[in-house]
């Protein structure tokens, strides 16, 4: 980052409310978020990665479930992530903007004016609904250290009140705004969510190559807790054959127990078609034997089985039983645990053509972005 930190100008304006753009061809082929990419200016330069300042229209985005359930919102302060998570689904949201998913980890997109976006966009969220924060990309990613993007949003959620709000990250940088995240506690519902795939720094130097130390994580996990904030562990995606056997998930649900994380969570992985192939090499360069095994499960279809499900998630049951954790529902970013319904009938929802009972949107799943 030592590159980034001298090419971004510490009095650059982020969020400027007028766009300083500069204009694009009437005749362009490019429309919407990719001709906005494309005009872009540079704001900075990492390793074999560039920052870029994306001139934001929403910042709160809708998300429909196709069976009809209550409406929920989320918010992401980048477009792409640092962090290279080999499985990661969202790397389709570079598509959206003609760019390779391969792209994802190496064109990262500040979003202009979000706070003030935020501010004008909340007055449509009604008491019930739901607000998850970092759904596609992570809003601690490295580049917040200096773009404060994600401060930014919570300043504002800090200002209101009867909010529902998730929100997800592997990052420690999350301490910084502890006391934010507190005053956003007293007058809303607030749960927080340290995604940490495997205890196992080695392999997860592997899996998430510019994310921090999973030992790191659960650290900030203890020191989120002891802030007095509801605070657990989403143990996803587990990775057949890598860390979805019993024991694995018990020495994780045992390291939560004992950094006093309020639940524990795990879903299976799945394969969108953007991070198929870039999962699977990962594969074949270090676990060439497990390679027939993923081919043969996701060859014809991005989700696991029915039965591999189930299996899951009775594992998961029984050891968060017997550490005495709390669990999740079928959407983990939300802020309800399993069983809280909140005088609704709590039913899981579902990722795009899945029968798995994960989120469901109706089209292309740009809400999530």
């Amino acid at each position: 980052m030592a590159k980034l930190a001298q090419a971004v100008n510490p009095n650059m304006e982020l969020f400027p409310i007028l766009s300083r753009f500069p204009p694009m061809a009437a005749d362009s082929p490019l429309r919407g978020i990719a001709r906005l990419a494309a005009v872009s200016s540079l704001a900075g330069e990492g390793h074999e990665m560039e920052v870029r300042s994306l001139q934001a229209r929403s910042i709160l985005n809708r998300t429909v479930s196709r069976r009809g359930l209550r409406f929920t919102w989320s918010i992401n302060p980048y477009r792409g992530c640092e962090f290279a998570c080999r499985y990661c689904y969202a790397r389709y949201t570079h598509e959206f903007m003609e760019l390779p998913p391969e792209e994802f980890e190496r064109k990262i997109f500040i979003k202009q004016n979000a706070a003030w976006l935020l501010e004008q966009e909340l007055k449509q969220v009604r008491p019930e609904e739901e607000i998850a924060l970092g759904t596609a990309t992570d809003p601690y990613q490295p580049v917040e250290r200096r773009a404060r993007v994600t401060e930014s949003l919570l300043e504002v959620l800090a200002r209101q009140h009867d909010l529902r709000i998730g929100l997800v990250t592997k990052s420690t940088l999350i301490e910084r705004d502890i006391a934010l995240l507190q005053r956003i506690a007293e007058r809303n519902t607030l749960t927080v969510h340290l995604t940490i795939t495997t205890p196992n720094a080695a392999l997860a130097r592997l899996l998430e190559p510019r994310a921090p130390r999973p030992d790191l994580r659960l650290r900030t996990v203890g020191r989120l807790r002891q802030a007095g904030l509801r605070a657990g562990i989403l143990c996803s995606p587990l990775l057949p054959g890598l860390t979805d056997t019993g024991k694995a998930l018990e020495g994780m649900a045992k390291r939560a127990k004992a950094a006093d994380a309020s639940f524990f969570s795990a879903q299976p992985l799945f394969l969108k078609p953007c991070s198929k192939e870039i999962y699977l090499e990962f594969i074949r360069e270090h676990f060439p034997a497990l390679e027939p095994m993923y081919r043969l499960r996701f060859d014809s279809e991005a989700f696991v089985s029915a039965a591999y499900r189930k299996r899951i998630e009775a594992l998961v049951k029984a050891v968060s039983a017997k550490y005495g954790l709390g669990r999740r529902s079928g959407d983990a970013l939300l802020t309800r645990a399993l069983g809280d319904t909140g005088g609704e009938t709590e039913q899981p929802l579902e990722w795009p053509g899945s029968s798995s009972g994960r989120l469901s949107f109706q089209g292309r799943p740009t809400q999530l972005l």
